[in-house]
């Protein structure tokens, strides 16, 4: 299990690295060449400052049972789809049962916004020291799960049980 950050202009990779590190998990950061970034503790990995380039990487190298944080719904996508969790920066978890509607939802508001002037979709309200608790709480527990998950596989892996 490893942890990939969609790390372009994301306010939680403090978060993220901080509770990784908690529980020695290897992390990658992955960023576009305008938004270079260093760490003591993560991966760093630029590519090229190409439309989606950073999500197209990401994709590539996450696995079933990894954990990726965007706050990209089609990047979220691409990992449930592979069998990885996904997760965005408020703390909402993305899943097989929500994904479906909230790209609608985006689908909806591109639709909105290129239809008249008049549509001005206000961006994100900013982000509060509540919103880092939230996103802290849920990254954990979601980590935490995983961990359990993939600690139950290997053990069912090391004593030749069958997981239906």
């Amino acid at each position: 299990m490893q942890i990939f950050v969609d790390a372009d202009a994301c306010p939680v990779v403090g978060i993220i690295e901080t509770i990784a590190e908690k529980y020695n998990i290897p992390t990658t950061l992955l960023c576009d060449t305008n938004h270079i970034l260093y760490s003591n503790y993560s991966k760093v990995i630029v590519v090229g400052a190409g439309a989606d380039a950073v999500d197209y990487k990401l994709i590539s190298i996450c696995h079933k049972g990894d954990i990726v944080v965007s706050q990209d719904y089609g990047v979220a996508a691409m990992a449930l789809g592979k069998g990885a969790y996904a997760i965005h920066q408020s703390g909402k978890w993305y899943t097989n049962n929500n994904i479906d509607q909230m790209l609608m939802e985006r689908h909806l508001n591109k639709k909105a916004r290129r239809s008249s002037h008049k549509n001005h979709i206000k961006g994100p309200k900013k982000r509060t020291e509540e919103d880092d608790v939230r996103f802290a709480q849920s990254f954990e527990k979601m980590l935490m799960m995983v961990q359990e998950k993939f600690q139950k596989n290997t053990k069912t892996m090391e004593t030749g049980e069958m997981q239906l």
